[in-house]
């Protein structure tokens, strides 16, 4: 017999439950919770919060938070799973063993909701309704009273836009012809040249400045501007037609055939001989008449 208590080799050998549980709690400890591991995969990959904020849009205090583990400010899980996925991807790690490190932490992924039943989505589904006879009658009759007044009010408008030209002379009735005699057709008589009348010139007002112009021989290309440089009028002037511009300083004017164009300024005409096709710019003040600032183009 021997005396005292004597341990056999198989009770000093650790149990294998004892292993098991040994190498979870080292692994444990060698495993960098998520913050860590994005932390430190950013400053191996040289990046900065600002930088890793820039490029995924994930605002710089969130980013801070859940590299210290706190992700109480993502807003859910959800939104707490999308920046840990971003995250990673933008530190060159796997998103997939961090998203599966919160889920264990976190109780894991919610189970999907399952799809309604079909006989449910029919249930839910309104019933025909009948046409609105009434109502499809009363918008009928507004169409065709809209379509009469349109038609009405279109026809007055396209005469507006064809205004019979001023001066021109009413077709006269053919004389009758004798039976022995034979008339000679009748002449047309032509429109006069309009001129600026003496009593328009000399109404001109004082404390503006008034230029006419007419095309005397011929059309003229011709430009009016204020004396702020605002256009007056840009554009051909018939033969025949005149233009008038009023200023409270001055009128600036661009003549494209001086020659054909008579000018009077403050109710006086100007009689500078121009030439036919001479271009001409002008400048004309309250003080005028006299020429203006002419320079031949």
């Amino acid at each position: 017999m021997s005396i005292g208590n004597s341990n056999s080799p198989e009770e000093e050998r650790p149990s294998t439950d004892d292993r098991s549980e040994d190498r979870l709690v080292e692994r444990s400890v060698e495993a960098p919770s998520i913050g860590t591991a994005l932390k430190k995969a950013r400053i191996a990959a040289g990046l900065t919060v600002d930088e890793v904020s820039s490029t995924t849009r994930v605002r710089i205090p969130i980013v801070h938070a859940i590299e210290e583990d706190d992700f109480t400010r993502c807003g859910g899980d959800v939104y707490a799973r999308g920046h840990i996925r971003t995250l990673a991807r933008a530190v060159h790690l796997d998103p997939v063993p961090l998203v599966e490190m919160y889920d264990a932490a976190h109780g894991g992924r919610p189970a999907p909701t399952p799809a309604a039943p079909m006989f449910e989505a029919e249930r839910i589904r309104p019933e025909r309704q009948r046409p609105n006879w009434t109502a499809a009658m009363v918008a009928a009759i507004v169409a065709v009273i809209g379509f009469v007044g349109f038609t009405a009010f279109g026809g007055d408008e396209e005469k507006a836009k064809h205004p019979v030209a001023e001066g021109s002379v009413s077709p006269q009735p053919a004389p009758k012809q004798s039976a022995g005699k034979q008339q000679p057709p009748a002449q047309t008589p032509q429109a006069p040249k309009p001129e600026p009348s003496d009593s328009a010139i000399a109404a001109a007002p004082k404390d503006l400045v008034t230029v006419v112009l007419t095309a005397d021989v011929g059309e003229s290309w011709i430009s009016a501007k204020d004396h702020s440089g605002r256009l007056l009028f840009d554009g051909t002037l018939a033969q025949g037609e005149s233009k008038t511009f009023t200023d409270k300083e001055s009128v600036d004017l661009v003549l494209g055939d001086a020659g054909a164009v008579k000018l009077f300024v403050n109710g006086k005409e100007i009689k500078d001989r121009f030439e036919s096709g001479q271009v001409e710019r002008l400048t004309y003040t309250r003080d005028d008449p006299r020429q203006g600032q002419a320079q031949a183009g």
